[in-house]
C-alpha cells in the first residue's frame, strides 16, 4: 500500500539529514543523514529543501558511498558552483512517508513537545529536543520557569522501563522514574 503525496510540497515535513559541502568539480554533494542506516534516507523521495520560503522539489540523478562519506548528485546541478548554492540545506521529506512502528518505538519529532512528569507528579517540563549518545538517546527536557530546583534544563536518559515509564502520545505526556533535581 503506497501513500499517495503532493509531489509539491510535504505536508508533514520533517527533516531527515542535510546537504553538506560540495565534491569534485561535476556538481557532487556531501549529505549528511538522521536516519538510524545513513543509506535509508535515500528510500524516501522526493525530497524537499527551502528556497526562497518555498518549498522545492529535489530530483536525484544519484548517489554514492565515497570512504566514509555518501554524495549525491541532483539533476540539474552539473558545475560546482550550481552545486554550492544547495550547501547546508536541510533534506525535508513528507513524514507521512515513514514507516509505521511497533509497539513501543517512537519518532523522535513525536516526542518534541511531550510533557515530563515524575512517577510521584512532579512536572519535570517539555521535551524540547533528542540527543544520540551511543548507548542510548537522551531527552532534552525544558524545565518549567517556576523549577523547584533551579534547573532550566535536564537530560534523562530514553531508557524504556527502566526510566521511561509511560509514554502516551495522545495526551502528550511522558511518565518517567527520574530525580527531579538532576
Amino acid at each position: 500500500m503506497s501513500k499517495q503525496l503532493n509531489p509539491v510540497t510535504p505536508e508533514e515535513p520533517i527533516v531527515l539529514g542535510k546537504m553538506g559541502s560540495t565534491y569534485g568539480i561535476r556538481g557532487w554533494l556531501r549529505v549528511f543523514s538522521s536516519t538510524e542506516d545513513a543509506e535509508s534516507i535515500f528510500e524516501y523521495q522526493p525530497w524537499f529543501i527551502q528556497q526562497a520560503g518555498k518549498w522545492q522539489a529535489v530530483e536525484l540523478e544519484g548517489w554514492k558511498r565515497h570512504n566514509q562519506d555518501l554524495i549525491i548528485k541532483v539533476k540539474g546541478v552539473d558545475d560546482r558552483e550550481a552545486a554550492n548554492l544547495l550547501t547546508n540545506r536541510e533534506i525535508v521529506v513528507d513524514s507521512r512517508q515513514l514507516p509505521d512502528l511497533s509497539e513501543g518505538d517512537y519518532y523522535w519529532k513525536d516526542l518534541f513537545g511531550c510533557q515530563v512528569v515524575t512517577t510521584t507528579g512532579y512536572e519535570l517540563g517539555k521535551v524540547i529536543d533528542m540527543m544520540e549518545t551511543g548507548s542510548n538517546d537522551v531527552m532534552v527536557v525544558k524545565a518549567g520557569l517556576k523549577d523547584a530546583f533551579g534547573i532550566k534544563e535536564r537530560l534523562i536518559p530514553f531508557l524504556d522501563g527502566q526510566v521511561i515509564k509511560k509514554v502516551d502520545l495522545t495526551a502528550q505526556l511522558i511518565e518517567v522514574d527520574w530525580d527531579p533535581g538532576f
